[in-house]
C-alpha cells in the first residue's frame, strides 16, 4: 500500500528534490521532542518552517522570527506572522509548498498535524521537531524546548518567569472567592460545542475561578439547545473569532432565554478565540481576561495600589 503514494502528482517533484541534491545543513545534535521521538535537529536552524500558530506565536515570543520562512494560514500574530509565506491550515498542509522554502527544520504540533505529512517530510530528510502543548506546565516546557533549539535558552527562562508570576498573580485573588459561578463554555456553534476536562481550556476555566459544566471524558462535547438550558449556566462565554458575526447572533439568541440565569444576570460574554484555543504565551492573556469576565472587579483593589 505504501507504494502507492509515488503515483501521486506531486511524486515528480519530491524525486527530483531527492535526486539533485535538496540542501541541508550538518545536523549537529540529538534531542527528545514533546512527542517522546529522537529527532537529529540542526544546531542553529536558519530556515523554520512552523506547523501552526501558537508554535509562530511561541518562535516571535523568543525573538527569533528572523528564522522564520513559512507559517500557516492563520498565523496572525503578531501582524508580521501574515506578511510570511503560507503553507496551508495545521491539518491541511502543502508539502510542496514547505519543501519549496528548503527548511533546515519544521516545529510540528502532535495535537493536529498530521503524522503522514511529518512522516513525508522526514522521509525527504527534512527534520521534524514535535511539541505537544497540553496545559499551562507543557506551555511552558515547550517554550523552554524552543528557546533551547535557538539557542536563546536565557529568553524563554525569563519569558517563563514572566509567565510564572502572572499565573500565581490570578491564584491568588482568585484564592480569595466564595462562590465559583457554572460556567459553560461554547467554542462551537452548530453543532453546539463545549470543553471537557482534558482540555486547557478547562484548565483555564478552573484557574479563573468557574465551575465547567461541560467536564467530563469527551475533550469536545456536543450539546442540544435543550441541554444547554437544562445545565441552567450563571455565566455563558463564547468565543469569538474576527472571521464572522455569528457570534453576536449567538450571544442575543442566549440572551433571549430570560429563564437562564445567565441572560437574567447579563453574563452572556465573549472572549477572543485566539487567546484561548492556542497553547502559546497568550494564553495567560486569556485566562486574565477570563477571570476578569467571572469576577468582574477581582483585580480593582491591586489597580487602586498602582
Amino acid at each position: 500500500m505504501k507504494h502507492r503514494i509515488f503515483h501521486h502528482p506531486i511524486t515528480v517533484f519530491f524525486t527530483c528534490v531527492m535526486l539533485f541534491g535538496f540542501s541541508m545543513p550538518s545536523l549537529a545534535k540529538t534531542v527528545i521532542d514533546g512527542a517522546g521521538r529522537t529527532v537529529e535537529v540542526p544546531d542553529n536552524p536558519q530556515r523554520v518552517v512552523t506547523l501552526a500558530p501558537s508554535i509562530t506565536e511561541i518562535v516571535f515570543e523568543l525573538g527569533q522570527q528572523h528564522r522564520l520562512k513559512g507559517v500557516t494560514q492563520f498565523s496572525n500574530y503578531p501582524p508580521e506572522a501574515s506578511l510570511l509565506p503560507k503553507v496551508g491550515s495545521y491539518i491541511h498542509l502543502d508539502l510542496e509548498k514547505i519543501v519549496a522554502l528548503n527548511p533546515d527544520i519544521c516545529i510540528a504540533t502532535k495535537d493536529g498535524n498530521p503524522i503522514a505529512v511529518i512522516e513525508r517530510l522526514e522521509a525527504l530528510n527534512i527534520p521534524v521537531y514535535v511539541v505537544n502543548p497540553r496545559n499551562f506546565e507543557t506551555v511552558m516546557s515547550t517554550l523552554q524546548d524552543l528557546g533551547n533549539l535557538f539557542n536563546s535558552g536565557a529568553q524563554a527562562k525569563a519569558l517563563i518567569k514572566n509567565l510564572t508570576q502572572r499565573l500565581q498573580r490570578i491564584k491568588t485573588r482568585v484564592a480569595t472567592v466564595n462562590e465559583r459561578p457554572s460556567l459553560f463554555f461554547q467554542i462551537g456553534v452548530s453543532p453546539i460545542v463545549s470543553v471537557g476536562t482534558d482540555t486547557f481550556i478547562h484548565e483555564l476555566i478552573t484557574l479563573a475561578g468557574a465551575k465547567n459544566l461541560a467536564a467530563g471524558p469527551k475533550d469536545y462535547p456536543r450539546f442540544s439547545k435543550e441541554e444547554v438550558l437544562a445545565l441552567m449556566p450563571e455565566v455563558i462565554i463564547i468565543t469569538s473569532m474576527a472571521r464572522g458575526e455569528i457570534f453576536e447572533k449567538v450571544r442575543a439568541d442566549w440572551s433571549s432565554w430570560t429563564q437562564l440565569p445567565a441572560a437574567q444576570n447579563n453574563r452572556i460574554l465573549m472572549i477572543n478565540s485566539d487567546l484561548v484555543d492556542r497553547p502559546s504565551p497568550r494564553l495567560i492573556t486569556g485566562l486574565e481576561q477570563l477571570t476578569e469576565l467571572i469576577h468582574p472587579g477581582l483585580f480593582a483593589e491591586e489597580k487602586d495600589h498602582q
